[in-house]
């Protein structure tokens, strides 16, 4: 049987092994656990995000629709501009804008297709806008061409080409930054919230370079 002496050099023994307040090993202990605590809440934030997909009535898909088709309208008009226009700086941007917003279109329309959603929804265009801007007369959104418009373009000749090219182009920009802002009001998705970021910028910059060619035409 343990003699008393016995016991209480056990007890000392116990006691110098457990973690002392300021010692290295509690605050080792302290750190692994808030790691593991904060790993845990990050995957189920993680988990119950990846399983909320937008909507067929969402501002995620409203967005990616409306703008496939507002890209696609840009993409016509540059391509105008690259094959005819006159001035090689305006043929140049031209290809870019169409290079630049064919590809957006094809991350936008992948989305969908991750979504499980059709490229065309039963919602009236610019329906998910935050301010409620809706379509114009023509049915068309922000800084769209008219058909008369598109018209006139293709059948421009020398540097009339770089002229309505750039006037319409501004415009459509102008409309897409504005739709742009539109969705990074309306959603926290990061996917949505780069492409808007980068489509915002993207196109000011272009602005800028726009209607400098603009005052170089005339």
């Amino acid at each position: 049987m343990p003699s008393a002496v016995q016991e209480t050099a056990v007890e000392e023994r116990a006691a110098s092994a457990e973690p002392r307040p300021g010692s290295p090993m509690l605050r080792y202990l302290t750190l692994a656990m808030t790691a593991l605590l904060l790993l845990g809440i990050g995957w189920t934030a993680a988990t119950l995000y990846a399983g909320r997909t937008p909507g067929e009535t969402s501002a995620e898909a409203g967005f990616a629709r409306d703008m496939s088709r507002h890209h696609a309208q840009a993409v016509e008009m540059a391509m105008v501009a690259y094959a005819k226009g006159q001035d090689p700086a305006v043929r140049q941007i031209g290809y870019d804008i169409a290079l630049t917003q064919q590809a957006q279109i094809g991350h936008m329309q992948r989305w969908l297709q991750e979504w499980d959603l059709l490229p065309t929804g039963s919602r009236p265009a610019m329906e998910w806008m935050p301010d409620g801007v809706t379509v114009d007369a023509n049915g068309l959104m922000p800084g769209m061409a008219t058909r008369e418009e598109i018209a006139s373009l293709h059948e421009a000749q020398g540097a009339e080409v770089d002229r309505l090219f750039l006037d319409l182009m501004i415009k459509h920009h102008i409309g897409g930054v504005h739709m742009a802002d539109g969705v990074l009001d309306a959603t926290d998705r990061p996917e949505v919230v780069r492409m808007a970021q980068s489509m915002k910028q993207g196109q000011q910059k272009e602005i800028n370079e726009l209607r400098k060619l603009q005052q170089g035409v005339g």
